[in-house]
């Protein structure tokens, strides 16, 4: 309870300062903290409903965010989206923890992929944990991590992600166009990895390998002044490598690639211990023998930083640190950080074509776990669309028969480069919407198999460049008009132009034929009713003279005229009724309506 609790308080106080600040523990649906680090932990379930959960078998300890993971089999990419705020300057970290899951001892290798960018190449161990970092600034409020799969039967998976706000001022040599791609970070001295409980921005320095017999330097001050705006963790500065004489230089490992790239090298410095005034520690960068760099005097107990960019390297560069000639002391280093630049980074599918996609998304659930980039990288847009090529494509088509969509059709008239529609054998239902029929290139509208019904706008129907395909829809009108659907009902009094389908009022020829017939009833019924009047007294007349028992002479004939007016109206009532109804049938045919009729009955 306590751990959990822990969790919960961390969990609130980085979320409230670092909006983006997420750890997703890929292939778990557990909320937890931890102990390693005092991260707090969260499931994937929010963040992708497709792909396989894994939780691993191992005899040896796995930190637990590795235990599980998400392998993904049936897409060619998979994505997490994750919130961010628009302009942010965010750390995005990726892990990979293979631990022959399948059994297979076969470690896949794949694409990385965030924000429809190329990232990296992930190539997985059997039982060693690989990561990968990006440092960007986000041009959209989401974050996208995706895997692609490269080659057969080498499924993608993933164990973790994380995502990390940092400082504007960080990194500040970066153009905002491109990103950063972690080669290297080392804190040299170091017995352990630091990370969030020291650097408030959660970057993990590595203990370097001392392989070159360097001396390691402690300080004695027990904090050191961090002012640089790429704030490094004080703890890197407790400790050094420095080289045994200032004959002697210190050689960079930086992870490199063969070929060579544009990098971004940030060097971290800050003197261990209280000099005399017969002391100096003097160095310089040099790349290739050739000096680099003005010369770099460190201050006891103050941070330090020398930064390169606009260079191009490769793992034969060769990167030193060496005493100038007026130096008493070897160079020393505390912390380094190494970078390859990006490509200019892409801003995305075309946003009108990107906002319809939004409005399908949102009408149909089954389109929902469907992230990242919808066209980009090339080739991997998503499985139901194509797009054209380019740093900004449009999609030109939607694959989406026998998707299981299901209601309305929702607007997406701003993806105006729409070439084929194909919606068939779905349930899509309602009339068929008019901006269909104002898409300026669609060629193919394939609307087959579904419940739309009334008429087809005529937008649709006379435009002679656009294929139709409209076959086993029951209760839609084709045949121009006025016609009858397959289920039977009479659309031909419905305004085509309407997509309410109000019927047109016949009530007004009914009653322009009724009303005089039911004035002229009347009054033939009210001279029967007179004459029925006077036979009838005269026989209840005549009745009462022989009636025995009368105590009326008369009766009461106030009831017998109720009774005989009640009659008298039932049978107005159904006169009346019957007329109608002859009226309604014998109403003359249209023969253009009748045309039609037959025509819908036949097709």
């Amino acid at each position: 309870m306590l751990t959990y609790l822990l969790f919960l308080i961390i969990a609130a106080s980085a979320f409230s300062t670092l909006h983006a600040d997420v750890s997703i523990d890929c292939g778990s649906s557990e909320l937890f903290s931890s102990d390693d680090y005092s991260i707090g932990w969260v499931g994937d379930d929010s963040y992708i409903q497709h792909g396989e959960s894994v939780q691993l078998r191992s005899s040896k300890p796995i930190y637990e965010p590795m235990a599980t993971l998400r392998v993904f089999t049936d897409r060619k990419k998979s994505c997490y989206n994750i919130d961010s705020a628009k302009g942010s300057k965010v750390l995005v970290r990726a892990y990979f923890f293979y631990g022959n899951y399948d059994g297979k001892s076969s470690p896949p290798s794949f694409d990385l992929h965030f924000d429809g960018n190329h990232w990296t190449t992930v190539e997985t161990l059997s039982d060693q944990l690989v990561f990968y970092e990006v440092v960007y600034v986000t041009k959209t409020d989401t974050i996208s991590v995706c895997v692609a799969q490269t080659a057969p039967n080498m499924f993608p998976f993933i164990s973790a992600i994380e995502v990390r706000d940092l400082d504007s001022k960080m990194y500040a040599d970066l153009d905002l166009n491109r990103a950063l791609m972690l080669r290297r970070r080392v804190a040299y001295g170091t017995k352990a990895i630091i990370r969030s409980t020291d650097d408030v921005y959660d970057r993990i320095w590595v203990p370097a390998v001392n392989a070159d017999g360097f001396t390691v330097l402690t300080s004695a001050e027990l904090f050191t002044e961090v002012g640089i705006d790429d704030s490094p963790p004080s703890a890197v500065f407790q400790n050094a490598f420095a080289a045994d004489s200032t004959s002697t230089s210190i050689r960079l490992g930086t992870n490199l690639p063969a070929t060579e790239v544009p990098v971004y090298m940030n060097m971290y410095f800050s003197e261990v211990s209280v000099l005399d005034s017969t002391e100096i520690r003097s160095f310089e960068l040099r790349i290739n023998g050739k000096s680099s760099s003005k010369p770099f005097i460190p201050v006891y107990a103050k941070a330090g930083e020398m930064v390169l960019t606009n260079e191009t390297a490769s793992s034969s560069t060769n990167f030193t640190l060496a005493a100038t000639s007026d130096s008493t002391l070897p160079p020393l280093i505390n912390a380094l950080e190494v970078f390859t630049v990006s490509d200019e980074l892409t801003d995305g599918t075309n946003s009108d074509d990107v906002d319809g996609l939004v409005a399908l998304q949102r009408e149909f659930d089954v389109l929902g776990d469907w992230g990242g980039d919808p066209c980009l990288p090339a080739p991997y847009s998503w499985d139901w669309i194509n797009c054209t090529s380019g740093s900004t494509p449009r999609v030109t088509a939607l694959y989406l028969g026998s998707f299981g969509l299901s209601g309305l059709l929702p607007d997406f008239s701003s993806m105006t480069s729409l070439e084929i529609i194909d919606l068939h054998n779905n349930t899509l239902i309602g009339s068929i919407p008019e901006f269909l029929g104002s898409l300026p290139n669609l060629k193919q509208l394939n609307l087959a198999s579904n419940g739309f019904s009334g008429p087809v706008p005529s937008s649709i129907s006379k435009n002679k460049k656009l294929k139709l395909v409209v076959t086993n829809n029951p209760d839609l009108c084709t045949s121009g008009k006025s016609c009858k659907t397959a289920s039977g009902v009479d659309t031909s009094g419905y305004d085509g132009s309407s997509s309410s389908g109000k019927k047109k009022s016949k009530l007004p020829v009914i009653l322009g034929t009724t009303v005089p017939v039911f004035v002229l009833f009347w009054v033939i019924a009210g001279v029967c009713a007179v004459l029925h009047h006077k036979r009838k007294s005269a026989a209840i007349a005549a009745g009462n003279a022989v009636q025995a028992g009368g105590n009326k002479p008369y009766g009461n004939p106030q009831a017998a005229q109720m009774q005989m007016a009640a009659n008298n109206n039932n049978t107005a009532q159904n006169m009346v009724h019957d007329f109608m109804v002859n009226v309604q049938v014998q109403e003359p045919v249209d023969q253009n309506n009748q045309q039609n009729l037959n025509e819908e009955g036949n097709s």
